[in-house]
Parts: C-alpha cells; sequence; structure tokens
C-alpha cells in the first residue's frame, strides 16, 4: 500500500473509530492513560464529516465494542468460572456485554447529531456540544461496571485525583473530554490554516494547574484524630478449593485452618490488633444465628476466644429472615465470637454468578442454567457499628459504585471495608481495575477504604489519598495496617450538592452554545 492510501484508509470513519477503540482501551487501568487526553479525537473527527445518524451510531458502537474488548475481556474468563458456564457461551457472554457495556458513547453521538440539526450549530458550537453530550451519557448509562476515564487521575497518581472529594471521579473524568475537545478544536483550526496553538498549549497548561490544585487542596489534610489497626489476611483460596469448601464437600477445614494460621502468624509477629479482616465468603459455612450454631460457626468462636482474642470481620454466607434465600454476607465477630451487629447482606449482586438477569420474570432460565447462583439480596448501603466504630461494610462489585460508598458516609461510616474476591478472574486487568475504583471512594469521601481480597489486590487507601503497602497476587500474605481515621469526619462537597456541579455546569454550558449560536445566526440573517 503506498503512502497516499495507507493515508486514506486511515482518514476513513471505521479505521478512525477503531483507533479511537484501541487508544480508550490502552489508556485505561492497568495501562498508563497515555491516550486519556486525545483518545476521542478520531472519531470525533469522523462524525464532524458525518451526514449521516446511521454511520454516527455504528462508528461509535463500533469504537466502545473495540474498548470494551480490550479492557473488559476478562469477562468471558469470569462467567467460566463464576458462572460455570461452558467457555463458548462465556465468548458469547463477552460479547454482548462488548456490544452493550458502553452504549452511552453512540447514544451521546447520536443525540450530538440531531441535537446540531435541531439548532442548527455550526463550528466550534459542534465540538463542545459533542464534549457536553458525551460527558452527560457517561453519567446517565447504567453501567455493569461503573467505570469513569477519571480514575486514571488516581492509577496514573496524578495530583488531580485529590479534587474527586469535591467533584467525583465522574467530574474529573468530564475534564478528559474537555481536553479531548481542545484537541479536536486545535486540529479544526489547523486544517483551516488558522492559529491553532492556544488550544494546543492549553491542555499541557490545565493539566499542570489542575495537578497543582490537587496537590494544594490535599496537603496537610484528613489524618484524622484517631488510629485503628487493621491486620488483613489474603490466603489465596483456590476456585476449585473454594467451590467444594462452599458446597460442605471437601476442603472446609483447608480453608478455615489457613486462614487461622495465617492470622496467628500476622498477630505474632506484628502484635495485636483492633480487626482481623477476612475476605468475601473467607468462611464457607452459613452462619444466620448470633448463637453460632453448628459444628463449624462454633470452631471459628472456638479459634477467637482462645487464640486470636481479636475481633473478625469476615466474609461469609447468611440467610435472609424473611425469605430463608441464602446470602453472601458480612459478619463482624467481637473478641468472644459474639456477634457485634446482625450481618449485612450484599445487595448489588453480580450478574450470572449470584443471580441471573431476568430469572425473577423467567424462572426456566435457572432451570437452563442450574449453576447460576440465586442469593437474597441485602437491603442497601449499610453501616455496622463495632463497639465504638461505625464500618461501612462493602461487598465486593459494590465497591464500584460511587453512590455506594458516597450513601455509607452519610449514614455516619468512620472507615469503610470492602471484602472481596477476585478468585474467579484472570491476573491481567480486572484486579486492578476493581481494586482502584474501590479504593478511589476514600478520596471522595474522605473516609479510609480497608480493601481485604482472597488473592489481591488487598490494601488500604487513607483520607488524605495515601495507598499503603499492597499485596502480591496469588500469593498467601498479611498485613497489619495502622489506619488513622476522623471520630467525627465531615462531609465532603462530593457527598452532598458537589455530585451535581458538574452536571449543573454542562447544562449551562448547553444553554449557552444554543443562544450564542442563536445570536450568530440573528447577527448574520
Amino acid at each position: 500500500m503506498n503512502p497516499n492510501a495507507a493515508k486514506s484508509f486511515l482518514m476513513k470513519p471505521i479505521a478512525l473509530s477503531i483507533l479511537s477503540g484501541i487508544l480508550i482501551g490502552t489508556s485505561y487501568i492497568p495501562f498508563p492513560p497515555w491516550a486519556a487526553t486525545f483518545c476521542f479525537l478520531p472519531l470525533w473527527m469522523a462524525w464532524l464529516e458525518e451526514n449521516s445518524w446511521r454511520q454516527v451510531f455504528w462508528t461509535g458502537w463500533l469504537m466502545q465494542f473495540v474498548s470494551a474488548m480490550i479492557g473488559f475481556n476478562w469477562i468471558a474468563h469470569t462467567v467460566h468460572e463464576f458462572g460455570h458456564l461452558p467457555w463458548p457461551i462465556a465468548g458469547i457472554v463477552l460479547l454482548g456485554f462488548c456490544s452493550f457495556a458502553n452504549l452511552h458513547i453512540p447514544l451521546a453521538g447520536l443525540t450530538w447529531f440531531f441535537f446540531s440539526k435541531k439548532f442548527k450549530l455550526q463550528g466550534f458550537s459542534r465540538v463542545w456540544a459533542l464534549v457536553i453530550l458525551t460527558a452527560f451519557g457517561e453519567r446517565l448509562f447504567p453501567m455493569l461496571f461503573d467505570w469513569n476515564m477519571g480514575y486514571t487521575w488516581l492509577w496514573a497518581g496524578l495530583p488531580a485525583f485529590q479534587l474527586a472529594d469535591l467533584i467525583g471521579f465522574i467530574g474529573l473524568s468530564t475534564f478528559i473530554f474537555m481536553f479531548n475537545g481542545l484537541f479536536l478544536s486545535a486540529w479544526i483550526l489547523a486544517r483551516e490554516k488558522r492559529s491553532w496553538w492556544r488550544e494546543f498549549v492549553a491542555v499541557p497548561i490545565l493539566c499542570v494547574v489542575i495537578n497543582l490544585a490537587g496537590y494544594y487542596h490535599a496537603e496537610g489534610k484528613w489524618n484524622g484524630d484517631a488510629k485503628l489497626r487493621f491486620l488483613i489476611v489474603q490466603a489465596n483460596i483456590g476456585n476449585a478449593e473454594k467451590l467444594l469448601a462452599e458446597q460442605g464437600w471437601a476442603f472446609r477445614d483447608t480453608v478455615i485452618n489457613r486462614f487461622a494460621n495465617l492470622t496467628l502468624k500476622g498477630l505474632s509477629e506484628n502484635g495485636p490488633a483492633d480487626f482481623v479482616v477476612w475476605p468475601e465468603t473467607a468462611f464457607p459455612e452459613i452462619i444466620d444465628q448470633p448463637s453460632m450454631t453448628g459444628v463449624y460457626p462454633q470452631k471459628l468462636k472456638s479459634f477467637i476466644t482462645q487464640q486470636s482474642h481479636t475481633k473478625l470481620i469476615t466474609g461469609t454466607y447468611s440467610r435472609l429472615l424473611k425469605t430463608g434465600q441464602i446470602t453472601n454476607s458480612f459478619l463482624i465477630l467481637d473478641e468472644n465470637g459474639n456477634w457485634l451487629s446482625s450481618p449485612y447482606h450484599k445487595t448489588k449482586l453480580l450478574a450470572f454468578g449470584e443471580y441471573m438477569p431476568l430469572g425473577a420474570t423467567f424462572p426456566w432460565l435457572y432451570k437452563m442454567l442450574p449453576e447460576v447462583g440465586n442469593y437474597g439480596r441485602g437491603p442497601g448501603p449499610t453501616v455496622l457499628q463495632a463497639g465504638a466504630n461505625r464500618i461501612g461494610a462493602q461487598i465486593c462489585y459494590e465497591g464500584l459504585f460511587d453512590w455506594f460508598a458516597r450513601e455509607q458516609a452519610n449514614l455516619g461510616a468512620q472507615v469503610i471495608v470492602n471484602l472481596t474476591n477476585d478468585s474467579w478472574y484472570d491476573m491481567m486487568e480486572e484486579p486492578f481495575q476493581h481494586g482502584y475504583i474501590t479504593l478511589a471512594h476514600a478520596i471522595e469521601t474522605r473516609r479510609p477504604v480497608v480493601r481485604a481480597t482472597n488473592t489481591g489486590l488487598s490494601t488500604v487507601a487513607l483520607a488524605n489519598g495515601e495507598i499503603l503497602a499492597q499485596s502480591p497476587l496469588r500469593q498467601e500474605w498479611f498485613h497489619l495496617y495502622e489506619v488513622p481515621y476522623s471520630l467525627n469526619p465531615e462531609a465532603t462537597v462530593f457527598m452532598s450538592w458537589g455530585y451535581w456541579l458538574i452536571p449543573v455546569l454542562l447544562l449551562l454550558g448547553l444553554v449557552g452554545i444554543v443562544l450564542r449560536n442563536r445570536s450568530e445566526q440573528s447577527r448574520l440573517g
């Protein structure tokens, strides 16, 4: 292919949409955000030349499909391991997920296309309408995995992430769309042989300004007025052992003993802890009675009273009182092995693992795929009283949603504890994506987040944004953390009106674009 032909091919809408998908997919966790400030540029360049709404939609769909295949390819592995579905079906689920995961991108493009036609937008009004509507699409579209580009600020360690207590990481994601809009404006000006350098240089200047603002905003703050010592235990239980133990067939003693032995070793090497933390479903047995009825619950109680002498936070199984349905639960036991609070039952369940989508409407789906779980749902964001402390209880998937952590903080949580089992996932993107999105809520709420997992990534994020020692993946491990926290933490801006600040500004910007465009049309005609 000669250079002119290659250039012609690369400028075609399909090629540009695929290029944008690659840029986004390779700029998200766990990759460095190398193309975050211009990843939408190829797609938006194609859209500015389009006269067909169908072409806008399908190029946008292709872009989101490519980016999802890069960033979320682990879905197939998860469906196979967690949902116990055969690989061909897991592959079909992956294709289905990638087809619908980020439809806000083509839908935003479609909205922009008709909005521009309706109000006869021209020039840079079209560019900034595109930026604003894409940002709205990201906020409004219901995602199975609630990710946004703002989390890349934290992953890269850029100080701008400290502003998340004001506008959230979803607000920081809007900045990334703005940078893409500035580069698109510079490209338009350069193509028209007009001065483009101001728009181009504005991006690095704004990046520096935002990061400086984040640095000075957080300097010396949120160090707390009290401390708790958490011993996190990561036992690295394999999927086969875990599944057999949960079903009561084998390995139950092996699983419990491994957690117990690591706990005792951690306490002997590091001294006493206020809480030992075991991950999601670490205790492979149902605990639904304060009396700890049953052989293994009694064994756990004996371990606490006779050996560890320490309060224990653990994932386990329990039941809903009204229906008797089994639940994925979060339990806190005191030094005598007694309940400090009734168990919290997981509310946000994982599709194809803990429930079948549409299963309540079409029960025959459970008969077709009996391997899929059918767990009971909890009451929503909950704060558990653990002696003098108020713990925000999260289980795994719930850590992906900023509203969940915000509500727990508004309910009075001093510390958020997230119990996770990521052993169903591979070692590539998912542990880091899941981990950093969960940890990000420590900044949004200015409450420490303690994250205990079975296979990693286990760690603690402090209220000041510092992320402490991180566990290795797929290894037995323990670590004792001294976690500063506030006895009476204040609400952050993002926990109240700050969540709405950026949407209001975006809406005002959209109105301003329409009014300015009408004024221009009146002046010219």
